[in-house]
C-alpha cells in the first residue's frame, strides 16, 4: 500500500514548485511568506499528535514502550489568522484513545499565531535555544498555550536540519550579474540589542532572482563580513560583474578582497535615505577598457 504524502511534505512540495516557476521574486515574496507560516503551524500541529500518541506516522504502537492507545484517522481543514494573511491547516483527527487530544498551541482560545513565525527568526539567530523559543511563545500565547520542550525540541531541529542542508550546498552552478549583499537587524526580546543576520541575493545571467547565502554574524564586521563571503566562495560561487552594498566600511573591505575583480555600486536605496542621489549612481556601470 503506498504512503501517502502528510500534510507538511505538501506544503514542501507547494513551496518547491513556487520557487521552480519563472516569475520574479519580489512577485512571490508575500506567497513564500504565507506558504512559510504553513509549514511551520502544520509542523507543529503533527509534532504535537506525535507527543501525544506517543510514536510517529506508521510507526506501530507494539514498538514504542510509551504509545497510547489510539491512532490517527485523517484530518480535518482549519484556517488560522496569521500575520501573512489567513492560512489553512490540516488538523489531525484521532480514534480509539483514551482521552481527547487538544491542540495546545491552536487551541479554541488561542487566537495569536505570530508567535510561531517569529520563532523561526528567534531560533537561527539565537542558536536554537529550547528555553529561548518557550520564553517567546509564553509571551506571547500565554502559559496555557505553551508547547511542551520536547515538540518544540522536535520542529527546531527539523528547521535546523532544513536550513543546514540548504547553507551547505553547492553554488558552482550559479551565474550571477548582480550580487547584492546587505544585514538586517532583529531583535529577539523587549531591551536586548539587535542582532544582525547577513544576506547575499542576486540575479543570475538568466535574469531570474536568486537567494545565495544567509547566516547570522556577530556584526557588520570586517570578520564577520570576510567569513560569509569566504563561505560562498569556498562552495563555488564565482565573482559577479557587480556587488551592491550599502557604504559599510568593513563590508567594502570584504567584498574588495573576496572578488577583487568586480565592479562595486552604492545602493540607491542607501543614497536616497542619506538625501543623496549623484547622477554616478544612477548611471549603469561599466568596466574601463
Amino acid at each position: 500500500m503506498p504512503v501517502r504524502v502528510s500534510p507538511t511534505d505538501r506544503v514542501r512540495g507547494h513551496i518547491d514548485e513556487l520557487f521552480a516557476r519563472d516569475r520574479p521574486l519580489p512577485e512571490i515574496l508575500e506567497e513564500v511568506a504565507r506558504l512559510g507560516a504553513q509549514l511551520l503551524m502544520q509542523a507543529a500541529l503533527e509534532a504535537e499528535v506525535t507527543e501525544f500518541l506517543g510514536r510517529d506516522r506508521y510507526q506501530r504502537a507494539a514498538a514504542c514502550e510509551d504509545a497510547r492507545p489510539g491512532s490517527r484517522n485523517g484530518y480535518r481543514e482549519v484556517t488560522v489568522k496569521t500575520t501573512a494573511g489567513p492560512v489553512s491547516l490540516a488538523r489531525p483527527k484521532l480514534r480509539g484513545t483514551s482521552e481527547k487530544f487538544a491542540s495546545r498551541l491552536f487551541g479554541a482560545h488561542v487566537t495569536k499565531t505570530n508567535a510561531l513565525e517569529t520563532l523561526v527568526i528567534a531560533s537561527f539567530v539565537r542558536g536554537l535555544s529550547v528555553r529561548d523559543v518557550e520564553a517567546t511563545l509564553a509571551e506571547a500565547l500565554g502559559d496555557q498555550a505553551a508547547v511542551s520542550k520536547s515538540t518544540v525540541s522536535v520542529i527546531c531541529q527539523q528547521i535546523k536540519a532544513d536550513y543546514e542542508v540548504w547553507a551547505r550546498r553547492r553554488l558552482d552552478g550559479v551565474a550571477l550579474d548582480y550580487l547584492f549583499l546587505d544585514a538586517s537587524f532583529f531583535r529577539m526580546h523587549p531591551g536586548s540589542p539587535a542582532e544582525p543576520v547577513l544576506a547575499a541575493w542576486g540575479i543570475t545571467t538568466d535574469g531570474k532572482p536568486a537567494f545565495i547565502g544567509l547566516a547570522p554574524g556577530t556584526g557588520e564586521s570586517a570578520d564577520a563580513w570576510h567569513a560569509f563571503l569566504t563561505d560562498l566562495k569556498d562552495r563555488g560561487l564565482a565573482s559577479p560583474p557587480l556587488v551592491i552594498s550599502d557604504g559599510a566600511a568593513g563590508l567594502i573591505t570584504s567584498i574588495e578582497q573576496a572578488y577583487p575583480k568586480a565592479l562595486r555600486q552604492r545602493c540607491l536605496v542607501h543614497y536616497a535615505d542619506l538625501g543623496i542621489m549623484p547622477i554616478s549612481a544612477v548611471k549603469p556601470l561599466v568596466a574601463a577598457a
